[in-house]
């Protein structure tokens, strides 16, 4: 299970760390409101999307965007060690709705 550290909370803005074990992927999801920014900071990080189909692979110091209601799904491209990426989310309410594939 993916480990994160809150670097920065507010009412629209949300700023994490966030690690995720080898091959781990999260689920398919989106915001309504706010877009999801993600720098690379260790490992590969793939961050899938649709609408249209789009595959980006982060290493560090990679940059990747998500507007908002854009379905995406965040990963671990490696196999064998962790990977593990800077997320920044705002600026709105944030929400994290589930997509059911």
């Amino acid at each position: 299970m993916k480990s994160e550290e809150i670097i920065l909370q507010t009412e629209n803005v949300k700023v994490r760390v966030i690690e995720l074990h080898p091959g781990e992927v999260g689920p398919w999801h989106f915001h309504s409101e706010i877009t999801d920014t993600m720098f690379g900071v260790a490992g590969e990080v793939v961050v899938s999307m649709k609408n249209p189909v789009e595959t980006v692979r982060l290493r560090p110091g990679d940059r990747c965007t998500v507007p908002p209601e854009r379905r995406h799904s965040v990963g671990n491209g490696l196999a064998n060690e962790p990977s593990k990426y800077l997320l920044v989310q705002g600026v709105g309410t944030y929400d994290f709705i589930r997509e059911d594939n």
